[in-house]
């Protein structure tokens, strides 16, 4: 794994440089605004500076698929054959971090995982049957070769987490190949966390360009929360970044659907427009043509309801070719795994689509958010953390997720 630190007058500056020297793949560990100094700091602006990592070789575990292969994927996982382990993996350069700042950065971050793990595995000395719990259950599909109590505790994190046992499997088995001679917490645990951090990848939120408008749809089931989304991210716009905003809604099924989001409409004091099917798509993006931000609220379904699928599949493709699109499936965190598995195969049979998850507030196992990134191959973009508009939503942030991950708080 290469890592390193680079500076810019931006974010995307320090980002390209980083891109240069360690490729396409590179991925943010950490990020801060350096402030200047000196007598002259106050006629000088700040510099951004990020720390970059980009592994050696490509990562084992699941390859990725675009989530229009979802569906066909969803099958095969169905089969007992994907409970076998991963037995795939790649050796770590074991390469360190090029500066000394930048190891203290990505210390800091791992300290408090440490502390915890430290403290477990102590616990877990002292009573044998702790060591041992995470294989007592289906031991002949945890192909986990060694047995000691660090590798079983990881492991045991990441189920725990509910993160699905083939994931866990095929991650631990390329941690072993990191292992070598060595088992000590400070040198495996920063490899845990930085591969990791390196399967979610980067977070892909809306972002805006020359050409106008963009028209961003929200699709997913009923009751994830897609109103309240949308109306955090269009206050987001319009009063953080004074862009001009429009929303509209297809969702004339639920009646207080339409309400509420004629409320958040109001209070930002931008326009609603209410379409009764695909045709009206295409008035209602020529009217706020000069906007830089159309957002599209759709009707959630059951991914049994056909009729439903295929209203949703008319809308999206009727929208003009004139304008930028962007899809966002929208997921509760507290969904199950097999039901999660059958809305993004659902979904993935006629869009592409980027992942919005809600409600993290109201669980404490983040497990799913690894599984279906890994399952769909689709970008996290944006978390929600409650019903507050417009604070509880946040741009996917891979490492505190992984810190969740690991047992950390």
């Amino acid at each position: 794994m290469n890592i390193g630190k680079f500076t810019g007058k931006t974010k995307e500056e320090a980002l390209k440089k980083a891109k240069e020297q360690l490729g396409e793949g590179a991925v943010i560990m950490n990020e801060k605004t350096v402030k200047a100094k000196g007598f002259l700091r106050f006629f000088k602006k700040s510099t951004y500076e990020i720390t970059a990592a980009v592994e050696d070789s490509p990562a084992v575990a699941v390859p990725k698929k675009s989530p229009q292969k979802a569906a066909s994927a969803y099958a095969e996982a169905q089969s007992p054959a994907e409970n076998k382990t991963a037995n795939a993996g790649v050796a770590f350069s074991g390469e360190n971090v090029e500066d000394d700042s930048s190891k203290e950065e990505l210390k800091k971050r791992i300290d408090e995982l440490q502390n915890m793990l430290e403290s477990q595995l102590k616990a877990d000395k002292e009573k044998k049957e702790v060591q041992d719990e995470v294989l007592d259950n289906k031991e002949s599909d945890r192909n986990v070769k060694d047995n000691t109590p660090l590798i079983k505790l990881i492991y045991n994190a990441l189920i725990n987490n509910e993160v699905d046992e083939r994931y866990a499997n095929a991650f631990m088995s390329e941690i072993e190949k990191t292992l070598k001679s060595s088992s000590e917490l400070d040198v495996v645990l920063p490899n845990v966390y930085q591969k990791l951090v390196l399967k979610f990848g980067q977070p892909k939120p809306i972002s805006l360009s020359s050409r106008k408008p963009k028209v961003v749809f929200f699709i997913g089931p009923t009751g994830v929360g897609k109103t309240t989304t949308i109306a955090k991210i269009a206050s987001r716009f319009r009063v953080e970044m004074d862009k001009k905003v429009a929303l509209v809604t297809s969702d004339t099924y639920r009646i207080a659907a339409t309400d509420q989001l004629r409320t958040y409409a109001n209070y930002l004091d931008i326009p609603l427009y209410i379409v009764y099917g695909p045709d009206e798509l295409g008035m209602a993006v020529d009217n706020y043509i000069d906007y830089d931000l159309i957002l599209v609220d759709t009707a959630g379904f059951s991914h049994k309801n056909k009729e439903q699928k295929e209203e949703l599949r008319d809308l999206l493709d009727g929208i003009t070719d004139k304008v930028e699109t962007e899809i966002f499936l929208v997921l509760s965190a507290t969904t199950k795994y097999k039901d999660l598995l059958k809305i993004v195969a659902t979904y993935a049979q006629f869009t592409d689509y980027k992942l919005i998850f809600t409600k993290l507030d109201e669980t404490d196992c983040y497990g799913n958010l690894l599984n279906i990134k890994l399952h769909t191959g689709a970008d996290v973009s944006y978390l929600t953390t409650g019903q507050n508009v417009p604070q509880d939503i946040e741009v996917f942030n891979a490492q505190k997720i992984v810190k969740q991950l690991l047992g950390g708080r």
